[in-house]
């Protein structure tokens, strides 16, 4: 099964094939597997694993920055360009992505350091490419760049993870998982491209008058006029 985009020339290399085995592999069992599994998942011995990523842990690392990092060029892509086509496009290869949301669900409910680390990261993420999105002139200013980051992390991580607590929770086939995942897609998609469209208030009358109250971010109030 592909995890995410084909490397150049639709190949995997033994690096790949193992990376992406336990990309499957702990978002369907948990991150107590061992590398035995792992190994014959991806069709290699124990050693070979451990001769490419030193140890379990840093085969960890290596699926965490990889689904980190399809998530944020997909998350780039969609803003930056922001056509028809691109949301078409990857709605077309939601499948492909079955397994990395899969394994990000799972961090979520590991909770804890792991969960925290991949949040902080997304935040991270997220506050980068809406910076481009930015620069780009596709993207309108804020007036606090990180808290805006945290809070779209927040939702749709959240999202994710409350989504399939309540409908997939005993989801352990990888045919199951994908429909769902669609499923998933199809549901938040329209209406969070609404709601990022076109707003939700008609009016900024609320905004204003809480502002009165908060403090200003740090950094110059005045650089990110959000009017």
């Amino acid at each position: 099964m592909s995890v995410g985009p084909a490397s150049p020339g639709g190949e995997e290399s033994t690096r790949e094939r193992i990376r992406n085995a336990a990309i499957a592999r702990f978002g369907r069992d948990g991150f107590g597997v061992g590398l035995r599994t792992i190994a014959a998942d991806a069709g290699v011995t124990a050693g070979l694993v451990v001769q490419r990523f030193g140890s379990k842990d840093g085969l960890r690392r290596a699926c965490d920055e990889y689904a980190l990092q399809v998530l944020r060029e997909e998350k780039t892509k969609a803003v930056l360009d922001g056509s028809p086509s691109t949301v078409w496009m990857q709605m077309a290869r939601i499948d492909d992505y079955a397994p990395i949301a899969r394994y990000l669900l799972r961090c979520l409910q590991e909770g804890g350091a792991t969960a925290t680390a991949l949040i902080n990261d997304v935040i991270a993420d997220a506050e980068q490419y809406l910076a481009a999105g930015e620069a780009a002139g596709v993207i309108r200013p804020s007036r606090d760049p990180t808290a805006r980051a945290r809070l779209l992390a927040y939702q749709s991580m959240g999202a994710l993870l409350l989504w399939f607590s309540l409908h997939g929770s005993t989801a352990t086939d990888d045919d199951q998982f994908r429909i769902l995942f669609r499923r998933y897609v199809e549901e938040v998609t329209p209406p969070a491209l609404e709601l990022l469209a076109q707003g939700l208030l008609v009016n900024r009358s609320m905004l204003d008058e809480f502002l009165l109250y908060v403090p200003d971010p740090p950094g110059d109030p005045g650089a990110a006029d959000p009017h």
